[in-house]
């Protein structure tokens, strides 16, 4: 019998801290670069719980969640597999501290944001500035 193959579900955060700056973390294994804080949703997990669970896990901070802001669902998304995320904004308080899958999480401004992104935070996260600036939610 074919086993049916389906894509992985992953969550990200994106992290809100006092003084308009927002959290990312530098990746420890492949694929490099900074990301924002995230992961593998563990079986019987809620996507909500796995995003707190995630940033706490690679930043040390405990988040409040705030919104659901979109679902990024582009098979070539992730360079491994193909992979479902759902990203959150929260905010927390304090300063990050890499942990986990992070070799480092650091807290940057937003017009100081690296250009160097993992997967398609980039993407991610001109959507973000782009709701922060206007208002308005990415198109579908």
């Amino acid at each position: 019998m074919s086993q049916i193959k389906t894509p992985l579900v992953t969550v990200d955060c994106l992290i809100e801290l006092p003084g308009d700056r927002i959290v990312l973390i530098r990746r420890k294994n492949p694929p490099l670069g900074w990301a924002l804080p995230g992961g593998f949703v563990d079986v019987g997990e809620k996507l909500h719980d796995a995003a707190v669970r995630e940033a706490k896990e690679e930043t040390g901070l405990s988040v409040d969640l705030t919104e659901q802001f979109f679902t990024y669902s582009d098979p070539a998304r992730d360079p491994r597999r193909h992979t479902i995320s759902t990203v959150y904004i929260g905010w927390a308080e304090g300063e990050p501290r890499g942990a986990d899958d992070a070799a480092e999480a650091r807290a940057f401004g937003l017009d100081e944001l690296p250009t160097d992104l993992a997967f398609d935070h980039g993407q991610i996260l001109a959507d973000y500035l782009a709701y922060k600036r206007t208002g308005k939610r990415r198109k579908i």
